[in-house]
């Protein structure tokens, strides 16, 4: 494309023919107003707010900067006195249908307006239509169109009726300058949006996703719903975006595998006198851990359903945990990110905060010292596990209340705390897949956990070689040890490869074919699936290799076939004559 050369505001640049005189000012960092322009649609300066002056030898016009294309050999003016009068004329016809809108009385200001001279109108549409053409030419909904004309025109769905085909994207309300648009059940989605979602149609899936890109979300965005859009590859300057894409499922061939599944969430509302669910103001704590995100729904403001601060929170520990009718172990995690809770919210809100909790469990490092800073701190904690959360009240202190039923065993009372908030601090349950997994991986389970090979002396190693274990999929565990056990595990696969080569177990069991009978009972039995059926000999074969020498095989054997080396009758009857010799002597 031809390079032309021009002048803005007496600054000499160079740019592409053709090029529209708003995105040349852009780059040059000088600001034009604009109402109606929007990157993602093709601009066609409807508000005029963004005219300039255009000289050309000695003609003289006024354009828009958002559409009029630059030429060689031009000069811009953004603010002459010329375009400062025309803007103020534009913005004052604007006011006197849309008055009191924010961003137009912001323009007035600058432009010296007190009181526009055509008086202010009561709408705050001024008719850009930026809505209209990113729901058609974008979106592909259809939804939305002008209707009327003169005074009455506006902009509506058909009949000023719901449309069945508005798919609830937000477009509309994204593109509008004046806020004239806006989605009515805000709060509702905010709230919605606490567990990790609603996901937006492009992004990364989370911080720590390797590799470290953005995915598509089929199931929010918009190409997908009317097959249109597409924004995103037309923005990608590396074209790296493809809609027709689908998944692959791909066979690798590896020497180990470090199993890290993690873990799900105990659910909460398997316990419902807790109230989730039932109550908005009882959030999980993986919901209020999105709340208080900076980059979540709240903007990391602490809020009720109301969109108020709470003045009392109260947080209950473990939930399905250390609990007979759910998980009976402890989750190890729960009673510190309760504690960073109950700080936070002291120092976002100043609310009072409760804990309701069994014991308190702070075996880490600095842990304890965290724990009594809060209790320095003023955050309240009550030894006893909350029986339940019900709204209904006994006074006026707990009418419009979330009320905790606990017994506070510390004082032998039971007592009722009105609260505006109640965070649950749910525990840690095995992943849904692990059972699956374990299967396919011939390892074994504990509490729905992997088991590893030994507790002490081989906590990321499995009963298979080669497979090993990392994180909260072998059982409960905060960061730091599942830091340290993945570095263990990454240390033993690394150590494995280097070696090119394995060491086998000695004491493996062994196939006499002649007595084999070929009834397969061993076949099934073997866990680790070291055992195979020769077609052709019709006979049982062990792999050295995938045998552990467990001696399940050899047991079971009818025709005693198989026996474990190093431990036959002959060698077993020889140590014991050897061990009785001189008693025998």
């Amino acid at each position: 494309m031809k390079t032309i050369k021009l002048k803005i505001d007496g600054i000499e640049t160079t740019a592409d023919d053709r090029t529209p005189v708003l995105a040349i000012a852009e780059k040059l960092g000088i600001k034009i107003p604009t109402l109606c322009h929007h990157p993602i649609l093709e601009p066609y300066g409807v508000c005029r707010i963004c005219t300039v002056e255009v000289r050309s030898g000695k003609r003289v016009r006024m354009v828009t900067a958002c559409n009029y294309p630059a030429t060689n050999g031009i000069e811009v003016l953004t603010n002459s006195d010329r375009v400062r009068r025309d803007r103020k004329l534009i913005i004052e016809w604007l006011m006197s249908r849309c008055g009191h809108v924010p961003v137009l009385e912001q323009l007035a200001k600058e432009y010296g307006i007190v009181e526009p001279r055509f008086g202010r109108g009561d709408d705050d549409c001024i008719l850009c239509g930026l809505c209209v053409r990113v729901c058609s030419d974008v979106v592909g909904a259809n939804v939305l169109g002008f209707f009327g004309r003169g005074t009455t025109r506006e902009v509506s769905t058909a009949f000023g009726e719901t449309s069945p085909k508005c798919i609830g994207c937000g477009a509309c309300a994204y593109v509008c300058p004046t806020g004239a648009i806006r989605i009515e059940n805000d709060s509702e989605l905010v709230r919605e949006a606490l567990p990790l979602g609603p996901l937006t149609p492009v992004g990364i899936p989370f911080m720590q996703a390797v590799p470290h890109k953005p995915v598509i979300d089929r199931d929010s965005c918009i190409h997908f719903k009317t097959g249109e859009c597409k924004v995103c590859e037309k923005v990608c300057e590396v074209k790296a975006i493809d809609h027709k894409q689908t998944d692959q499922i791909e066979e690798i061939d590896v020497g180990a595998v470090i199993l890290a599944t993690g873990f799900k969430p105990s659910d909460p509302q398997a316990i419902p006198e807790y109230g989730y669910g039932k109550f908005k103001n009882v959030l999980t704590g993986l919901e209020f851990e999105r709340m208080n995100s900076a980059s979540g729904p709240t903007g990391g403001k602490i809020l009720l359903a109301n969109n108020q601060e709470p003045k009392q929170v109260g947080i209950i520990h473990c939930v399905g945990s250390r609990d007979e009718r759910h998980n009976k172990y402890c989750s190890r995690v729960c009673c510190m990110y309760a504690l960073k809770f109950a700080h936070l919210i002291k120092e976002k809100t100043g609310a009072e905060v409760y804990n309701f909790y069994i014991d308190m469990r702070c075996f880490g490092k600095g842990y304890e010292e965290f724990y009594h800073r809060l209790l320095e701190e003023g955050v309240r904690f009550i030894r006893g596990r909350a029986a339940s959360v019900t709204d209904f009240p006994l006074n006026d202190r707990e009418v419009g209340k979330l009320v905790v039923r606990v017994e506070d065993t510390l004082i032998g009372e039971v007592r009722r705390i009105p609260l505006d908030m109640v965070v649950l601090a749910t525990g840690l349950s095995p992943a849904e897949d692990a059972a699956r997994l374990a299967r396919t991986f011939h390892i074994s389970c504990g509490n729905g956990f992997f088991m590893e090979r030994h507790p002490k002396l081989a906590p990321v190693s499995t009963a298979t070689d080669g497979i090993f274990i990392a994180g909260a999929c072998q059982g409960p565990k905060d960061i730091p040890d599942t830091v340290a056990q993945a570095s263990a595990a990454a240390s033993l696969v690394q150590s494995l490869m280097s070696r090119g080569e394995i060491e086998v177990e000695s004491a493996t069991s062994v196939v006499d074919a002649e007595k084999c009978a070929g009834c397969r009972i061993c076949n099934t039995l073997c866990s680790l699936s070291a055992i195979s059926f020769d077609e052709e000999k019709k006979i049982s074969v062990i792999n050295d290799v995938l045998c552990k020498g467990c001696g399940t095989c050899a047991a079971a054997c009818p025709s005693a076939a198989i026996s474990a080396r190093h431990f036959t009758d002959e060698q077993l009857f020889a140590e014991i004559e050897g061990a009785l010799y001189d008693v025998r002597a």
